[in-house]
């Protein structure tokens, strides 16, 4: 009897082990990733939120991690607008913007996305502006809604310079007021 309960505790054992193993994946290479478990990280990754534009970030920052997904990581940020109109900090959410709308295209689901991408980009933009001072955020602002229009109705990010210039105007206004406030 002790001997029967031995080999029955050895055997759940063996399967628990055996589970583990397969749970942590130590049987060998992983199963290539699925088009939907690509769609559901490039879902999670392009949503309107900070979480999502942290989570993408993370994963930028870590590309060989999200290797098997095969991405497209490319980008050339705001395309021909600046990157950082007048020091405000769009770059990174141009990348994203591009992440999105590369990636969805691949997958030619593009279309039914574009319009939530766009609205991704926006509020990547808005939250980057929120970390400039009450005195210079308004200029952020107007630049980042009109680096949304563009892309919104154009589908790629194109300034023109009396756009910039107005924004220049807000944000030297902006400055003054605060070197008043500040004496």
């Amino acid at each position: 009897m002790a001997r029967r309960r031995t080999a029955l505790a050895v055997n759940v054992l063996a399967s628990a082990a055996l589970t583990l193993v397969a749970v942590l994946g130590l049987t060998g290479p992983a199963a290539a990733v699925t088009p939907q478990q690509k769609l559901s990280v490039l879902s999670s990754w392009t949503q309107t939120s900070a979480g999502s534009y942290n989570a993408w970030n993370a994963a930028r920052t870590n590309q060989g991690a999200w290797a098997d997904y095969n991405f497209n990581w490319s980008t050339d940020y705001c395309s021909s607008s600046p990157d950082n109109p007048l020091g405000f900090s769009f770059e990174l959410s141009c990348y994203r913007h591009d992440f999105g709308y590369r990636n969805y295209k691949s997958v030619g689901l593009f279309e039914p996305n574009k319009a939530r991408l766009d609205s991704a980009f926006y509020e990547d933009l808005r939250r980057s502006c929120a970390t400039y001072d009450e005195f210079v955020r308004p200029a952020c602002d107007s630049l980042a809604w009109i680096y949304y229009q563009a892309v919104h109705i154009f589908g790629s990010v194109a300034v023109s310079q009396a756009d910039l210039d107005r924004a220049a105007a807000l944000k030297a206004d902006g400055e003054r007021r605060r070197a008043l406030t500040a004496a």
